[in-house]
């Protein structure tokens, strides 16, 4: 007769298992540099790599690490001069420009966490930045330390989104949370999720934070609390008033410098700090990157994206930029998922799944297609996909 299965992890998580002094255990930990060999740092509990970390170092030996360091570390790790700072000038510049038109246009654009109007937000920067500032959005997501990183927690065909996010001084703090995807359920139907997707929603997205000026901790840089994403009654208790108190006595910030990134688990207990400073607004580009697999939280139109980006593209790989480069910036405009589809029209001949859209644009750079032989072929693959 087989053995009976052992049951290892609970099937649900209730109110009950909430226990404070328990996340108390859980991240009562200390960070030990020797076991992070690509780290050069440990600044409160939280790694900090070189940006030059992936160019000089075995790379898959150096995303292994970054995923234990994700999952069963501290849950956060930075990244020194991750982005080039004439091309962080730049972004900002176009970031100044759409919220100067938001402005412009009346509108008061809410936070999740804040007061709608107290800060500037930029929902969509990614798609924004693209179809504003084409050859700025090529340059910056070309960044390879996004790529790394991203590649490392999703696999190589994630899907970048961004919000920029400025907090002006005086602004407030956010009430610490965890992120999407369970992050954003109603306290009432967290219960109703069985255990099991409690411990996937991390695997779904990673969090990345992208300075675009300097932060000193006057300026509020984000609140941190490492080692709590392993807490698995997390994404409940962080409503808990009790929770929240422990998170203010315990977390902790970094000062960052412009060009620095930041990227943590979505489960880590974080919170935007608030903005003492007298006259710092905290520009960050929020960046949320997807599995292919989950669903992003917002809507881009990925073909304008790649119709606006593609001759800065080509321009970039005449100019000499190595096809990781070109991959990276590829990567971060462009679909990089085939389905869903319309598998009567659009049929995986040769190969389990049709081209998809990141697939279609690697291709075009490849045999050097003009942008309008791309375009052409674009509109009919989005053709093909129309039920």
């Amino acid at each position: 007769m087989a053995a009976p299965l052992t049951r290892s992890e609970p099937e649900w998580i209730a109110e009950s298992d909430c226990s404070l002094r328990d996340f108390q255990a859980q991240v009562a930990r200390a960070t030990d540099l020797a076991d992070y060999p690509h780290a050069v740092d440990v600044r409160s509990n939280v790694l900090v790599y070189a940006a030059d970390a992936g160019a000089a170092a075995d790379r898959r030996a150096l995303q292994s690490e970054l995923i234990r360091a994700l999952t069963h570390g501290p849950g956060v790790v930075v990244f020194e001069g991750a982005f080039d700072h004439g091309v962080l000038d730049r972004a900002s510049a176009a970031f100044d420009d759409i919220i100067a038109a938001q402005h412009a246009a009346g509108a008061a654009v809410g936070d999740h966490f804040g007061k709608a109007g107290a800060n500037d937000r930029i929902w969509n920067a990614a798609q924004k930045l693209a179809l504003h500032a084409p050859e700025v959005f090529a340059q910056y997501y070309s960044a390879d330390t996004l790529a790394l990183v991203s590649q490392a927690w999703l696999g190589p065909r994630y899907q970048v989104t961004s919000q920029v996010n400025v907090v002006n001084p005086g602004g407030a703090a956010q009430v610490p949370h965890r992120d999407y995807h369970l992050g954003f359920v109603n306290a009432d139907q967290l219960a109703d999720y069985p255990a099991h997707l409690h411990r996937l929603s991390p695997a779904l997205t990673l969090q990345g934070a992208v300075a675009h000026c300097d932060m000193p901790l006057e300026s509020g840089p984000t609140m941190l609390l490492p080692y709590s994403q392993g807490f698995e009654a997390g994404y409940i208790a962080f409503y808990r008033p009790d929770f929240i108190d422990f998170f203010a006595a315990h977390q902790v910030q970094l000062p960052l410098h412009k060009g620095d990134a930041v990227f943590f688990n979505p489960a880590l207990y974080h919170g935007a700090g608030q903005n003492i400073s007298a006259d710092i607004r905290r520009m960050a580009n929020l960046l949320q990157i997807s599995s292919p697999f989950g669903r992003a939280m917002e809507a881009l139109d990925r073909t304008a994206m790649v119709k606006a980006v593609y001759p800065a593209l080509l321009a970039m790989k005449r100019a000499g930029h190595t096809d990781r480069e070109l991959a990276n910036a590829v990567n971060a405009t462009a679909e990089g998922y085939a389905f869903p589809t319309n598998l009567d029209s659009d049929q995986p001949i040769g190969s389990l799944a049709p081209p998809s859209q990141v697939d279609t644009v690697l291709a075009a750079l490849a045999a050097d297609l003009n942008p309008e032989e791309l375009d052409t072929i674009l509109d009919q693959q989005q053709e093909r996909r129309i039920p």
